[in-house]
C-alpha cells in the first residue's frame, strides 16, 4: 500500500475516533445554540461598528471604548456557555490526538520522539514506547 493510501486509511480511522465524533457533535450543538448564535451576530455587528468608527478621521475615542467594552462583554458571555466549553474541550482533545499521531509518525521516521514527548506514556497513550 502506498503512502497516500495509508494516509487515506488513517484519515478514515481517525474520522471514526470518539474524539473526532465528539468534536462534530459539540460543533453541531454550538451552532444550534440560539443564545450563542444571537451573541455571535451581535459580536459581528459590534466588530463592524468598531472597524467603521476606527477609520474615521474624526473618530470618537469614547465611542470606540464603549464598543470595545461591549465586544469584550459579548465574548465573555459566549465563552461562558456550556456549548462553547464543550466545543473547546472537544477541539483540545482532537488537537492532542493529532499531536500524538504526528509524534508517532515522526518517531517511526526518525527513531526519535519529538520534543513534546514527556516519555510518560500516561500523558499520551503510549503507542510509541
Amino acid at each position: 500500500m502506498g503512502i497516500f493510501e495509508l494516509a487515506a486509511e488513517l484519515g478514515k480511522t481517525l474520522k471514526n475516533d470518539k474524539r473526532l465524533i465528539a468534536l462534530e457533535e459539540a460543533r453541531k450543538a454550538y451552532e444550534s445554540d440560539e443564545r450563542v448564535m444571537k451573541l455571535m451576530t451581535e459580536y459581528e455587528v459590534q466588530q463592524k461598528a468598531i472597524s467603521y468608527e476606527a477609520v474615521k478621521e474624526e473618530r470618537s475615542e469614547e465611542l470606540l471604548k464603549m464598543i470595545q467594552d461591549r465586544i469584550d462583554a459579548i465574548y465573555d458571555q459566549i465563552v461562558a456557555t456550556e456549548t462553547y466549553k464543550a466545543l473547546e474541550k472537544a477541539q483540545n482533545d482532537v488537537n492532542d490526538l493529532m499531536e500524538m499521531v504526528n509524534s508517532t509518525i515522526t518517531f517511526n521516521i526518525t527513531g526519535e520522539m519529538p520534543s513534546s514527548c514527556t516519555h510518560d506514556c500516561s500523558t499520551c497513550g503510549g503507542s510509541c514506547h
